[in-house]
């Protein structure tokens, strides 16, 4: 297949050694205003993605993410942000990287390489056809990412992707390809930066909005976060006191913690 590879064109910029610092910083930052532009342009596949993935969800389904790298790295976040955000349980959403857990940390070699591995590492989930794979990858041709969203395709499982080479291999084996080209990076190549940036805002739209479909939002509050720190307990503390008018600060937290979540303080109380 042949397509343009985005990703690896040459940057913009020259002599980058030479530059001052303020030169280099309002540069990047003239670069990173174009992502935006580019993710807005994407959300009608962003649409079709987050509509069969929410129903799948609704349906008792799990949300996996797969990738190798920072677009790897960038998926265990978004998974790992779900529970504490919005009160789900860890395993509904679940971020997988190529070379395991020492690969959030550490660069492991070739990891990406291993075609067979990305599969395997989804089977040790029990994945099955109602859960849904979202695979990431800048490039759209890591082996680990693409065999693993052929075999789930295979299994009858909801594909997708995340790349910023249109047409790129990765969108030809999932159900629904999402294609944010950002142009040449600042450092020619580093797909960390724009391509990167990129990812993180499809991967907050997909997760935000499947939570809210989920029902895991009221209004615009996070009425079913955990209260893992003092924080949260004060944030949660006043969303019951704007619910539940006439409470002091003392008795709506006390009836928050006494529940575990706003909704369920809520709902007690009336």
């Amino acid at each position: 297949m042949s397509f343009e590879k985005i990703t690896e064109s040459p940057s913009h910029y020259h002599d980058l050694e030479k530059a001052s610092i303020h030169d280099l910083l309002t540069n990047m930052n003239r670069e990173d205003q174009s992502v935006p532009h580019a993710v807005e342009r994407a959300i009608p596949q962003i649409e079709r993605l987050v509509e069969a993935v929410s129903d799948r969800m609704l349906a008792g389904g799990r949300l996996f993410y797969i990738g190798a790298g920072t677009s790897g790295r960038l998926g265990v976040v978004d998974a790992s942000e779900c529970p504490p955000t919005f009160g789900v349980p860890y395993g509904l959403v679940v971020g997988i990287i190529a070379g395991g857990e020492k690969a959030i940390t550490q660069a492991v070699e070739h990891a990406e390489d291993k075609a067979a591995q990305g599969w395997k590492d989804l089977q040790t989930h029990d994945i099955n056809e109602k859960d849904s794979v979202i695979g990431i990858a800048a490039s759209g041709t890591t082996p680990y990412v693409i065999e693993a969203l052929k075999e789930a395709k295979a299994n009858g499982i909801l594909t997708g992707c995340i790349t910023n080479n249109p047409g790129a291999p990765i969108t030809q084996a999932c159900d629904f390809p999402v294609e944010v080209p950002v142009g040449p990076e600042f450092v020619t190549g580093s797909t960390r930066l724009k391509s990167g940036t990129a990812a993180k805002l499809v991967l907050n739209m997909i997760s935000t909005v499947v939570m809210i479909r989920l029902g895991r939002v009221k209004g615009n509050r996070m009425v079913d976060m955990k209260l893992s720190n003092d924080k949260l307990v004060d944030r949660g503390t006043k969303m019951v006191m704007e619910q539940l008018p006439g409470l002091t600060y003392e008795a709506a937290k006390a009836l928050l913690l006494e529940h575990g979540s706003v909704r369920k303080a809520v709902e007690s109380y009336r």
